[in-house]
């Protein structure tokens, strides 16, 4: 289970790739305020843009940036469960020399939203989403074939809210 102390754990991560990465206040201002959403438009960088007094241009830039240097692991939605499409929380039980080659072959699906090491037998967790149900079991499949693990199928039955936006810088 992911505690409080996991996800502080990986904020604190975070904070300290962010800060090797040597933001500026443009940058930690773009972090802080905009963890928590987007704008809901069809151009929400550019709404950022005018808030932050900057460009869009420089908005996607400074967002490339980050991803690449590991500050942040993705920018896009995520809609609540059993809203829009299909969704399960996924584990495999990886031997350590593979770990990290598997959780490449995972990523490279665009159904993955994120996922992560944990200290347990099964030590690869991922969130898969997908259209319908159906097309989700067939990305777990072929996962499966592809990499030769069985995967750990859990969709989940009851729905918790846990705000994980921390103010990042003060």
């Amino acid at each position: 289970m992911v505690t409080p102390a996991h996800i502080l754990e990986r904020l604190q991560r975070r904070v300290q790739i962010a800060e090797k990465a040597c933001l500026n206040d443009l940058e930690k201002r773009l972090l802080n305020e905009y963890q928590q959403g987007l704008p809901l438009s069809p151009t929400p960088f550019a709404d950022i843009a005018a808030r932050l007094g900057t460009s869009e241009a420089l908005v996607l830039k400074i967002l490339r940036r980050l991803q690449e240097a590991g500050v942040i692991s993705r920018v896009g939605p995520v809609f609540k469960p059993k809203r829009i499409g299909a969704s399960t929380l996924a584990a495999m039980a990886i031997p350590e020399e593979e770990l990290a080659s598997v959780a490449e072959q995972i990523n490279r699906f665009e159904e993955v939203n994120h996922n992560y090491e944990r200290e347990h037998r099964y030590n690869l967790w991922f969130v898969v989403t997908a259209p319908n149900q159906k097309h989700l079991d067939r990305v777990l499949a072929q996962m499966e074939r592809e990499t030769g693990y069985t995967i750990l199928n859990l969709p989940m039955e009851k729905q918790f809210h846990i705000d994980l936006g921390f103010a990042l810088w003060c």
